[in-house]
């Protein structure tokens, strides 16, 4: 996640700038096994913090880098058609 207005990353309390794979083992799972991030400025709390990629007061400029290369289901290819496309972000509160 990079600053809107800058496009430079978002210095934070808990020097965190990305979700990445190897994160993945410390984050809280959801029940159906998905893991859902938490993009806000202020801390979550303790329950929610291994999920929270902290934001600035202001515009983000989000980027999901992927590294999918295989072509059979599910994936992303053929591009805007494959089986498998990238969640939503869904604003809350």
């Amino acid at each position: 996640m990079y600053h809107g207005g800058n496009q430079l990353l978002v210095q934070n309390p808990i020097d965190r700038y990305l979700i990445n794979a190897p994160m993945l083992n410390g984050m809280k799972r959801n029940p159906d096994g998905g893991v859902t991030i938490h993009i806000r400025t202020d801390d979550p709390g303790a329950e929610l913090r291994p999920n929270w990629l902290p934001a600035p007061d202001g515009p983000i400029y989000l980027v999901m880098r992927l590294y999918w290369p295989k072509t059979e289901a599910p994936s992303l290819l053929p591009i805007g058609r494959g089986a498998w496309q990238p969640p939503g972000i869904v604003k809350v509160g």
